[in-house]
């Protein structure tokens, strides 16, 4: 029994290992995206598997009445509950949004990029709104299907405020500035994501139209078909941000 809780120990350590592993591995250029998401399937089939013999072990040692190190079964369920924890959330969320990657409020008029488009040029999503497999329209009815709460804000704040205040939220966020043109009522900023430093683009676009101030965002990731949710949440905190701004 002992030997067995050894080698799940052994095993849901590799498991760890694997899960760290597979995002520095691609950020250092060791591999690619593909086989670095598959490190993380990999990861999480160990762990669940690590969780089902500890299981078996315990049944079996409460069956022919063996003792058992709890010890090590215990730091091993929780180990292999890490790469379960971790990854199954992101699977669940995969299914639950449009395998989509760029976003934004006004689907009808999507704001144009302009400074960012010379930083992706080894990007691998371009900035054409739709793709060969999704037309315009049928981003749009994605959105509406999924998004619906992500419209045009409305502020009474004029063009040269708004842009003050859309760059002072995205720095609160974390994103870098890339560029601030309150001539053209425009503030485009990038995001980096924690594990895999995944380059996403976001731009706030601001306009005066029959008295009021119209700001439109969008949110583009430079990597993968789907972004998990990750661009329209991001344009909510920007929302949220922008219509309480801390003080």
């Amino acid at each position: 029994m002992k030997t067995s809780t050894k080698v799940i120990l052994v095993f849901v350590v590799c498991q760890i290992l694997i899960l760290v592993g597979s995002p520095f591995g691609y950020r250092s250029g060791l591999f690619d995206l593909m086989t670095a998401l598959g490190g993380f399937a990999i990861a999480f089939a160990g762990g669940a598997l690590c969780l089902l013999a500890i299981i078996g072990l315990v049944i079996a040692g409460l069956v022919r009445k063996q003792s058992l190190d709890r010890g090590a079964l215990l730091v091993a369920t929780v180990l292999a509950l890490v790469p379960v924890g971790f990854v199954l959330p992101q699977m669940q969320k995969a299914n639950s949004v449009p395998p989509i990657h760029d976003i934004t409020t006004n689907p009808m008029d999507p704001p144009v990029f302009f400074e960012i488009k010379k930083r992706r040029v080894h990007a691998l999503n371009d900035l054409v709104y739709g793709d060969a497999e999704r037309s315009a329209e049928d981003m749009e009815a994605l959105q509406d299907e999924f998004y619906p709460d992500l419209e045009t804000l409305l502020t009474s704040l004029t063009v040269a405020e708004s842009v003050a205040q859309s760059e002072a939220v995205l720095r609160q966020m974390g994103l870098e500035i890339i560029n601030v043109d309150p001539a053209l009522g425009v503030v485009e900023a990038t995001d980096t994501t924690q594990w895999f430093q995944f380059k996403d683009d976001l731009i706030v676009r601001i306009r005066s139209e029959g008295g009021q101030t119209l700001i439109d965002l969008r949110s583009v990731s430079r990597v993968g078909q789907s972004d998990l949710g990750v661009n329209a949440e991001r344009i909510r905190r920007f929302v949220q941000g922008f219509e309480s701004p801390s003080s």
